[in-house]
């Protein structure tokens, strides 16, 4: 072998020293010429700079998987495998002959570098690293060197968020630039990848990524030290340890100085450090990178040209011949030789290489490159497919082909999918553009050229989705030129920066959207807050000149706006005057705050005052006086509703003038409760609950809320939750009686349909339904079915209201029954026996039984002289007043038909005045059945002893064993004592239609 450097020019010296720059101007001041480069990306970005200067007609591009050749092309650019042998070119480069030295694809630089000529001029393009390898084989040759333009700095370690925009950041591994360019994305906006496993379009595209500043990090392998022309300003190193195909090992100097060679451009100096998890470097290592001083390269990759295709013994034998020139060593066994190696021991493969055209044939098939990355032998089962077409068939069988591509032709999927199916296609391509090797080779090549590259543009959407947050890189951009960021607001709300949603503003409050930290941070908001200051201005106006339809209070507390939350309220000095608390960011102030203060507090205002509309007027009474007045203020306290038990003593004071003047507000005075009907709403009831919650901080109390729905549902009872907050029942209207909980108005109607029942005496009159004997009744089927509840709830309900039981045998109650005068049973309507057109009428909700209507504790009763038998006797419970006991303590009021204590008798008269002073409030008395305004459903509020007068709190015996009015000097009463004197007695009114009523039943009596 003789070599000879003659006619060669060497141009050798580090990166950033426009070798491949002078390389084109030499070439295109030539006739023809070609270009060998290490990368087909590369190749790509010298064919676009070769087409700007001289058109397309005239350069060709051929890579082993692309060839783009006109028919007049003067001009080859090509990876360096796809080479031609000879050539009659003018002109023949070869850059990055450093390479020469690598062990997977050394030898190929290097039968480039010695056998590849130009007629005219030979260029060998390089690091200086390759001079003395270089001078001594090729004996004549010209070196220039060429100094670098720009110096290279070293800059330490640094953390990879805290690396400088502009920063290329070097691993080795697919997974560690996945991990780092994640972390990017998330600390600084995103970064591009370069991978040598991304197909070249891919990597294309991900370097025009960074190169137009929509990102300012490149994570990437030592792929970019092939000459990549990158904007970069400082390299970092985040691994310096790789695989070389054989071994993990430290790269070298030589190495380092290449990839960090990339920092700096034209004259625009660079820098370079590590991070991660990289120790710093040593002041040696340092000084030799930033002096470009590196070991020479002593020894080139080296494979023998000459082979023998005679059988494939001796091609073998061929490829394992050692060169006998100083400087050159044996490579190692490269993919093509490891698949020869396997193929050689297949009997099939054997069998058919019989000629050394079929050996040569095999040996080119051995050529396809291993994109897939797969075993040695798996690949080569694919070659012995391919060899085997080949020999037999004369191409590959297209079939086989079809199936194999349209596996690949599959843009759904991850990374890792789509990284997987474009080193299946680019298999394919290879296969394609290998001259011989398919009937209909323009086809296919259009055909695995399409499926590729729509799948490497999904990979770069997928990677850019994955690496790049749009919105930060943009803005990146805009910052970078210097340019004023423009800021919009739409009409619903979202917060636009450049055209990019930055956050989202409800009310007057703007929150960003995630991701908007780190460098453009600040400039984004202050964009953001320049809108917004214009927008909060326009929005202050709005709100206060906005309806109140436009405005709405939550249960929870929160005023909005066209549904968005402005303000909240939060406890005040009196709980019917909550305090404002407004929600808007500091860009709201001076008169713009003040007006939108004062819109809400006068909306809130207004909003209490309509909806409890009873309350406020009652809380705003001037014509209330003494007793009365005290007692309007305890009722506003309670928020319209008290258990009477807990002011019997200023009821029992009141006078009827008194009374008439609150009951002209909306107050009843109930058996058991005094309160509001109009109260008992879903809307009042829900707006109470919060104004009792935000005083007593109970928003997050259990049960907060949960009444109101039944409540809207016309319940008249619910089960209740242990759980829940005692006082929700009672804001709700609901009294809270053990398992249920009934509405404080029907338990009012409830002691309305008792009442009778107490009242009746026997023989008197037909017995109601439910009557026992006068001091005694039965639950109904009424009572049930008002209270939505089964006879054990009644029996639990009633003990809770102070009642007691006897339980007799349904014989001994029949027997009674049937032991009475015989009359027809005149059931009592609860609406229309009594309810009058008093104040105190019932506010007759719409209403629905509770949960299960059930039949009556007592199965039947005697009717018409008859008794009913039950089929299961049951003990029937008998139900009177109790003895002083639940409502009837602290002073309480007894049940309907209680008797007082013998020595607390009514004196004589008593009953008498009691029914004059309720004749004009529309209630019946105890005794008479006379109008009486202050109880139940327009009688006596429905008060156990239906006038709660006691100031003992002790039981009223009740009507079953007082006289008559005709029959009061019959029976004198036993003497009573009172601590206060009696009331004088009023004059009746004659033309009171109460007096006639009363007149008319006295008639019928007799």
């Amino acid at each position: 072998m003789i070599l000879s450097g003659r006619g060669v020019t060497a141009v050798l010296g580090p990166t950033n020293t426009g070798k491949t720059h002078y390389a084109i101007e030499r070439m295109v001041a030539h006739g023809s010429g070609v270009i060998g480069l290490p990368l087909r990306l590369l190749a790509r970005e010298v064919y676009t700079r070769l087409v700007e200067k001289v058109g397309p007609t005239h350069v060709a591009l051929v890579t082993g998987e692309e060839k783009i050749t006109p028919p007049n092309a003067r001009f080859s650019v090509c990876t360096v495998e796809a080479m031609p042998r000879e050539t009659k070119s003018a002109f023949v480069a070869i850059d990055e002959v450093q390479l020469a030295g690598d062990l997977e694809r050394g030898h190929i630089f290097t039968d480039r570098i010695l056998h590849l000529r130009g007629r005219e001029e030979t260029l060998l393009l390089g690091a200086g690293t390759m001079r003395p390898i270089l001078e001594r084989l090729l004996p004549g040759l010209t070196v220039i060197e060429r100094p670098r333009l720009s110096q290279l700095f070293y800059a330490g370690q640094k953390k990879i968020t805290r690396l400088p925009q502009r920063s290329a950041i070097v691993a080795f591994s697919a997974d560690e630039v996945y991990a780092i360019a994640e972390l990017i994305r998330r600390q600084r906006g995103g970064a591009a990848v370069v991978l040598g496993a991304l197909s070249p379009r891919t990597r294309n595209a991900q370097v025009g990524l960074y190169q137009s500043g929509d990102v300012e990090y490149l994570v990437a392998t030592d792929a970019i030290g092939m000459g990549l022309n990158l904007d970069v300003d400082h390299v970092a190193f985040a691994q310096d340890r790789k695989f070389d195909g054989y071994q993990f090992r430290n790269l070298n100097p030589g190495e380092l100085g290449q990839i960090a060679g990339r920092a700096g451009r034209h004259l625009r100096d660079g820098t370079f450090g590590v991070t991660g998890q990289v120790q710093p470097f040593d002041d040696e290592l340092v000084e030799r990178i930033e002096t470009h001083q590196f070991d020479p390269v002593k020894v080139l990759q080296w494979r023998s040209k000459a082979l023998d295709f005679s059988s494939l013994r001796d091609l073998r034998a061929s490829l394992d011949v050692a060169p006998v020139i100083q400087g050159l060593t044996r490579a190692l066994p490269a993919t093509d030789s490891q698949a020869l190696d396997y193929l050689s021991r297949y009997p099939e493969v054997i069998d058919m290489a019989t000629n050394p055209e079929r050996v040569e044939k095999l040996w080119d098939a051995c050529a396809l490159p291993d994109y897939r990355r797969i075993t040695p032998a798996q690949h080569a089962d694919l070659i012995s497919t391919i060899f085997s077409d080949l020999v037999r068939i004369g191409w590959v069988n297209e079939d086989f082909m079809a199936e194999q591509v349209q596996r690949a032709d599959r843009t759904d999927g991850e990374i890792d999918t789509l990284s997987a199916r474009i080193a299946q296609i680019r298999t394919w391509t290879y296969v394609s553009n290998r001259p011989g090797w398919l009937a209909h080779p323009t086809h296919w090549q259009e055909k695995t050229r399409e499926i590729e590259d729509r799948l490497s543009d999904a990979l770069h959407e997928r990677l850019t989705k994955r690496f790049v947050d749009r919105r930060t890189s943009v803005l990146m951009k805009r910052l970078r030129e210097n340019a004023m960021l423009e800021a919009e607001i739409s009409v619903n709300g979202d917060v636009f920066v450049e055209g990019h949603h930055v956050g989202q503003l409800a009310g007057f409050r703007f929150t960003p959207i995630a991701g908007t930290e780190g460098p453009d941070a600040k400039a984004v908001q202050g964009a953001a807050q320049k809108a917004l200051a214009l927008e909060f201005e326009a929005r202050a106006a709005r709100l206060y000149a906005c309806g109140n339809g436009d405005l709405a209070l939550g249960s929870d507390g929160f005023v909005r706006w066209l549904g968005e939350p402005v303000a909240k309220l939060a406890a005040g000095d009196h709980i019917m005057h909550p305090r404002l608390i407004l929600l808007s960011d500091e860009q709201l102030t001076g008169n713009a705050r003040d007006h939108v203060a004062a819109r809400l507090e006068r909306f809130v205002n207004h909003h209490i005052a309509t909806v409890l509309k009873p309350l406020d007027d009652l809380s705003r009474a001037e014509d209330l006086q003494g007793l009365a007045k005290g007692l309007a203020f305890q009722l506003v306290e309670n928020l319209g509703l008290m258990f009477r038990r807990d002011v019997a003593d200023e009821v029992k004071s009141l006078d009827q003038d008194a009374r008439a003047s609150m009951r002209r507000y909306g107050i009843r005075f109930g058996a058991y409760h005094i309160f509001m009907p109009l109260l008992l709403k879903p809307a009042p009831a829900e707006l109470i609950t919060l104004l009792w919650a935000l005083k007593n901080d109970g928003l997050d109390k259990p049960g907060y809320g949960d009444l109101i729905p039944a409540l809207a549902a016309g319940r008249t009872s619910v089960v209740t939750d242990p759980s829940f907050e005692r006082s929700f029942y009672k804001l709700a209207g609901f009294r809270f009686l053990g398992k249920r909980a009934v509405r404080v108005d029907i338990l009012e109607r409830l002691a309305d349909l008792i009442r009778p029942l107490l009242q009746w005496k026997p023989g008197s009159s037909a017995r109601p339904d439910g009557a026992y004997d006068g001091r005694r009744f039965v639950t109904t089927t009424a009572m049930l079915s008002i209270l939505g509840a089964t006879p054990d709830d009644m029996e639990e309900i009633l003990k809770g209201l102070g009642y007691r039981a006897d339980a007799v045998s349904a014989e001994e109650a029949q027997a009674f029954l049937a032991s009475q005068q015989p009359t027809s049973v005149a059931p009592v309507s609860d609406a229309a026996e009594t309810t009058d057109s008093g104040d105190d009428a019932d506010p007759a909700p719409q209403e629905q039984a509770g949960e299960m209507p059930v039949a009556p504790e007592v199965a039947a009763e005697a009717t018409a002289g008859e008794p009913a038998v039950a089929e299961e006797p049951k003990p029937v419970l008998l139900w009177r007043p109790g003895g002083g006991r639940a409502e009837n303590q602290r002073g309480g009021q007894c049940p309907q038909g209680e008797r007082r204590a013998p020595n607390n008798a009514p004196r004589q008269g008593e009953g008498r005045r009691d029914n004059r002073d309720n004749r004009e409030r529309g209630e019946r008395t105890e005794q008479g059945g006379r109008p009486n305004r202050d109880g139940g459903s327009n009688r006596d509020g429905g008060r156990p002893n239906h006038r709660g007068d006691r100031q003992d709190g002790r039981p009223d015996r009740g009507r079953g064993d007082r006289p008559e009015r005709g029959d009061r000097g019959k029976a004198p009463q036993p003497a009573r004592f009172e601590a206060k004197p009696p009331r004088k007695e009023k004059p009746i009114d004659p033309d009171s239609p109460f007096a006639k009523l009363a007149a008319l039943k006295e008639q019928m009596k007799k």
